[in-house]
C-alpha cells in the first residue's frame, strides 16, 4: 500500500503551520526576535497572535484608535518575557516612539532587561 508523504499529512492538519497573517511584522526587528514574539503570542494566555504588532503600531500612532498607554504597558511586559537580545531590539524600536512622544522609558535592570 502506498504511503502518504509527511508534507501531505501536515497540510491537512489545521494549525500545523503559521499563516503569514499570524506572524508579527515590526520594522527594525530581526527574524529571531519576531520568531520569539510569535512563540510568546501563541503560548501566553494574555496574548493573541498579532497583539505585539498592534501594540507597537498604537504606540507609534497615538491618534489611532485604542489606548496607547495600555499598549506601552503590554510592550514592557513582552520585553520582560523575551530574551535579553530580543528585548534590546524591541526596546530600540519602542524608544523611537518614546522620544517622539516625550515619554521617558521605564528603568530597566542592570542586566538590560
Amino acid at each position: 500500500m502506498p504511503r502518504k508523504r509527511p508534507g501531505h499529512i501536515r497540510a491537512g492538519v489545521p494549525g500545523s503551520h503559521l499563516t503569514t497573517g499570524a506572524r508579527p511584522v515590526i520594522d527594525g526587528l530581526s527574524s529571531r526576535a519576531l520568531s520569539e514574539i510569535s512563540r510568546l503570542e501563541h503560548t501566553r494566555n494574555y496574548l493573541q497572535p498579532g497583539d505585539v504588532t498592534t501594540a507597537v503600531g498604537l504606540w507609534k500612532n497615538w491618534y489611532c484608535c485604542g489606548n496607547a498607554l495600555e499598549s506601552r504597558t503590554l510592550l514592557d511586559t513582552v520585553m520582560q518575557a523575551i530574551s535579553p537580545r530580543s528585548a534590546r531590539e524591541l526596546r530600540k524600536v519602542v524608544s523611537r516612539s518614546d522620544a517622539v512622544w516625550n515619554r521617558p522609558s521605564p528603568p530597566y535592570d542592570a542586566d538590560g532587561r
